[in-house]
């Protein structure tokens, strides 16, 4: 995690890296918009430490990212769920993809791609349909697994 300095710096960049900076929130981030919900998916799914994986879980709960919702009673289990604000950070999620895929690209090609989910066109650089031209929203897109090929999470 970044240190705590930035109280002499009047910077939203500054005070949203203290928050999403470390590399596994911003996975666990990424896999939330895949559809990822429980704890044990994602500890699966990014081979993290479970004490990490809860320490980040909960600060992104306790900054309003994720939601923690009951999904069984007996014993009691929860999901996790992109709030408004964790949905707000899907457009970096997307330059974050695409900026991978650009300069960092597997060699067999992208290892995941978002298609518009009316046509099958691809996102371009401003998230707009490279096939029909629709401005796109995180609704209006699903994920596939592409040529580099990303593992992807079953359906939540």
């Amino acid at each position: 995690m970044l240190g705590r300095t930035y109280e002499s710096q009047r910077c939203s960049v500054a005070r949203t890296l203290e928050l999403v900076g470390e590399r596994w929130t911003l996975l666990i981030v990424r896999d939330a918009f895949l559809g990822v919900r429980r704890f044990g998916d994602f500890a699966d799914r990014l081979g993290i430490a479970r004490n990490v994986l809860q320490d980040r879980l909960e600060r992104l709960v306790e900054a309003g990212v994720l939601t923690k919702v009951p999904y069984q009673e007996r014993p009691l289990r929860h999901e996790y769920r992109l709030t408004d604000m964790g949905r707000d950070l899907w457009p970096s999620i997307v330059a974050l993809l695409q900026f991978g895929d650009k300069h960092l690209a597997h060699p067999d090609g992208p290892p995941m791609v978002l298609l518009h989910r009316d046509c099958g066109g691809e996102l371009d650089d401003r998230r707009i349909c490279t096939k029909c031209s629709a401005a796109l929203e995180l609704r209006d897109v699903e994920t596939v697994a592409g040529p580099g090929g990303a593992r992807m999470p079953s359906a939540a």
